[in-house]
């Protein structure tokens, strides 16, 4: 038997004669037979066997080992070598590399796709974020419309408080929504740290501490600002002749005054949803939603149907609320993203002491302009649209039907917009190239590769999806439209929508799909550029409907192909940068 020094002499010179001979072997492949005691013969046998090679070889190769080390650094020893079927080996020998347990590649392959089963899990909590909105305000809504004095006059009255809230809702709402670029910059971020980092412990912790900052810091000044100029904005919101009946005014402005103060806590809770959507978690703001959700049924069932406090109840529940979802989400959030010991960074830096980020405040403002022109496109084109519905002929029926279609339209989106956030969180994996480790470079053709892969795929789901919920629509508005109205005039005009909404549901699911995709990539000044130039479209067509007198159904067909403007350039884009190496 040989020694243990012996071994690693045959070890050494083996590896150099098979070298020469251009049948590599990995020096990991010998090293496993140094702690063993197995005759040399033995040895040379297996590694015969194992490239392939002929027994003759082996014996040959032993036959002068045994009388010296140096005749095997020699060419000329390996004569006997038939290298006419070398092409035939060289499988052999990299099948012999990967049972040794070396790389077969000196690139660094891309990650390997998501399951369908982690996108499925992420999707239905995150399709609950999105429609707690709007079902804790429809909660706000009924509690309102049912506790209220329905013989009441004036402010008391149900009709006055309900005509109160539908404005003040969406004067907050909106608010909120012009500072939605902090959570899209927040997802994009630190998705893009996350996949930059890995390898450490809790990434992207610069990100959260920004976010978290510029989020306060902004409510507060958004808190401010409201209750100082709120009275005045919402009179010139909803007109003259709405400011002038008796209270409405007055309820509207008390609504948004006690809201504004959840403004700080609503940011900040937004941008650590943001943050954990980002990171793929889904389901931890959930259970924040889940909190906000119970304190406000509570509140509105005590202070609106108990207490008969009216809209005043109602803000204060709802006050509540956002305070408690907020607070549910910080240690819990604390705990996901940050490193044990560290906070969220909302004192100044000269109280704390600590070390400036890597992110700043300028890098959140960077998304302001382009997302903002995002939001103000989506918020106008509807606006246009109804402003054209209400001035073509057959009122109130014609403006009820294009409520319906609008209602429904916005009961789809989310299911649509959260592949839209799936694109934002997980495409970053790929897009973000990782750092060379131990020699090797990411290819970035393959790399690219797995990122188009990836996100045609989610372009087929979203097909997928928005021709079911756009089938959905279509036939409550066709088939079933009692389940939206009772008003036999309003089904008659809505049943012509029906089939151009569900066209506007479909498109939609590519524009989603597209968006998310190009905000991964931080494409955002092409994405403002596309809808500015449809928001100064689609105006002139609309005006032209409303004066021609035309039916509701020509506003949806423009809407239509608005959508279909919209998904064109997207996919355009996408397609155009196919296969260019847009990775970071």
């Amino acid at each position: 038997s040989l020694t243990l020094l012996s071994c690693a002499t045959y070890r050494d010179s083996l590896n150099i004669s098979c070298t020469e001979s251009r049948y590599p072997l990995p020096i990991d492949y010998f090293s496993t037979m140094t702690i063993l005691r197995i005759p040399a013969p033995a040895i040379a046998i297996l590694l015969a066997l194992g490239t392939g090679q002929s027994c003759a070889f082996a014996s040959h190769n032993i036959a002068r080992n045994t009388q010296t080390h140096r005749s095997l650094q020699r060419p000329s020893s390996h004569k006997s070598i038939d290298l006419q079927n070398f092409e035939n080996t060289r499988s052999s020998a990299a099948a012999l590399q990967l049972r040794a347990g070396a790389s077969s590649s000196a690139t660094i392959p891309p990650p390997p796709p998501a399951s369908s089963l982690s996108l499925i899990k992420f999707y239905f909590p995150c399709l609950a974020l999105w429609i707690s909105g709007p079902l804790l305000s429809l909660v706000d809504t009924s509690f309102i419309g049912l506790s209220a004095k329905a013989g009441a006059v004036g402010a008391a009255g149900s009709a006055a408080q309900l005509a109160a809230l539908g404005p003040a809702t969406t004067f907050i709402d909106g608010s909120l929504y012009l500072f939605a670029f902090l959570n899209v910059a927040t997802t994009n971020l630190y998705a893009s740290a996350l996949a930059k980092s890995g390898v450490e412990e809790k990434p992207g912790e610069g990100v959260v501490r920004t976010a978290a900052k510029t989020s306060l810091y902004s409510g507060i000044g958004l808190m401010f600002f409201l209750l100082a100029v709120a009275r005045p904005l919402i009179a010139l919101y909803i007109g003259e002749e709405a400011a002038a009946s008796p209270g409405l005014l007055d309820a509207a402005h008390e609504y948004v005054k006690i809201r504004a103060l959840s403004m700080p806590t609503s940011l900040l809770g937004g941008v650590l949803q943001a943050a954990l959507l980002g990171a793929k978690d889904s389901v931890t703001p959930l259970v924040s939603i889940l909190y906000s959700t119970i304190v406000n049924v509570s509140g509105d069932y005590l202070l609106v149907n108990k207490f008969h406090m009216g809209l005043k109840g109602a803000a204060i529940a709802t006050l509540c609320a956002q305070l408690a979802g907020t607070v549910a989400m910080i240690p819990a959030a604390r705990k996901r993203l940050l490193s044990k010991g560290s906070s969220l960074g909302l004192l100044p830096r000269w109280m704390t002491n600590r070390p400036p980020d890597e992110i700043t405040a300028r890098t959140f403002l960077k998304f302001a302009a382009p997302v903002l022109t995002l939001i103000l496109g989506k918020i106008s084109a509807f606006g246009f649209m109804t402003n054209a519905a209400a001035g073509l002929p057959g009122q109130p029926a014609t403006l009820a039907a294009h409520q319906i279609a609008l209602s429904l339209f916005f009961f789809a989106s989310p299911f649509l917009e959260v592949i839209s956030q799936i694109a934002q969180a997980f495409l970053p994996t790929y897009t973000v190239l990782p750092k060379e480790e131990r020699g090797r470079k990411a290819d970035v053709a393959e790399w690219q590769a797995a990122s188009e892969k990836f996100v045609f795929r989610l372009e087929k789901v979203g097909l997928a999806v928005g021709a079911l919920i756009a089938s959905v629509v279509g036939s409550i508005v066709a088939f079933a439209p009692g389940i939206v109205t009772k008003d036999a005039g309003v089904q008659a005009a809505a049943k012509p929508l029906a089939l151009i909404l569900a066209a506007g549901v479909s498109l939609t699911a590519p524009v989603a799909v597209s968006e998310g995709a190009l905000i991964a990539r931080k494409e955002l000044t092409y994405l403002a550029g596309v809808y500015f130039i449809s928001t100064a479209l689609l105006p002139p067509v609309l005006r032209r409907i409303r004066s021609g007198g035309g039916p509701v159904s020509q506003v949806w067909i423009c809407f239509a192909l608005f959508q279909l403007f919209r998904s064109s350039c997207f996919l355009g884009r996408i397609l155009a940068t196919r296969g260019k190496k847009d990775a970071e």
